[in-house]
């Protein structure tokens, strides 16, 4: 299992930018003084990821976050005895890390990982806010800093790949969706470099795009891609390349909606 880990912030040094839509930034401080796990629910690539650093940066916790996948079991959060040096030890999982230190765990697309998970779940989610390692016979009690969120994309998923009820209402919830035109414009020209005038245009287009999901597209036209067409525009690439490599490709395969795309985007920009 593969997860990242972000120490607390140092003084001094730079929170990772994120531009708040709504009172999101008010609702998580006050899930995590008071104890309270935290669902994020949008499609990808719309800043939920980006929020949960931001945050725990600003708090100044430590963050671990699991990237969820159909082999994701209980074990890969909690931890496993392994061999070390000629000796069996156990190694603390990034889910008890996390609470060891008082940190923030995220779980991104929790749906992705096996059943098994949300059993090990529950218990940090109600009253409890324990942990038990069966393995080590241990029970870890949350400390206050310790804080669980998860996120899933409720547009993608599959009805077998979906949160329960009697999971889902252990949770304060929060809907994420792209940001309006003027901010998303904003954002595309910070994160990128490329000048605001100039990013009109992409969100445009993504306004267009997004207007076919469920018809010809899956998944629709991220913030994120549009911030990777953006940056290969501000590095000198023609805008057809750039819109074809990050709007176009990584949409479909298929040839006919492919070649729709295009057209779209042709029509934005005048382009051949």
């Amino acid at each position: 299992m593969s997860y990242s880990s972000e120490p607390a912030l140092q003084a001094g040094a730079e929170i990772p930018f994120y531009q708040p839509v709504g009172d999101e930034c008010v609702l998580f401080r006050h899930a995590w003084e008071h104890g309270l796990p935290l669902l994020l629910k949008g499609p990808t690539g719309c800043g939920k990821t980006r929020f949960v650093n931001h945050m725990a940066a600003q708090l100044g916790r430590p963050l671990y976050t699991v990237s969820c996948h159909d082999d994701l079991t209980a074990a890969d959060l909690t931890g496993r005895y392994l061999l070390q040096g000629g000796e069996t030890r156990w190694v603390d999982g990034p889910l008890t890390r996390a609470v060891r230190e008082g940190g923030i765990c995220y779980l991104d697309e929790v749906v992705e990982a096996r059943k098994d998970v949300t059993v090990v779940l529950h218990p940090l989610t109600d009253d409890r806010r324990l942990l038990p390692l069966e393995r080590t016979g241990e029970l870890l009690s949350a400390p206050p800093g310790f804080m669980l969120v998860v996120s899933y994309n409720p547009g993608y998923q599959h009805i077998l790949k979906s949160l329960k009820p009697s999971t889902r209402q252990r949770f304060v919830a929060l809907s994420f969706d792209f940001p309006p035109p003027d901010q998303e414009r904003a954002i595309v020209a910070r994160e990128s470099g490329l000048p605001a005038d100039r990013c009109t245009g992409l969100v445009n287009l993504a306004a267009q795009l997004r207007s076919l999901k469920g018809q010809d597209l899956e998944e629709t036209v991220s913030t994120r891609l549009l911030i990777y067409c953006a940056t290969l525009m501000a590095a000198g690439l023609p805008v057809m390349q750039a819109a074809r490599a990050t709007l176009v490709e990584p949409l479909s395969d298929d040839p006919d909606v492919r070649e729709g795309l295009l057209e779209a985007i042709r029509a934005t920009f005048g382009e051949d």
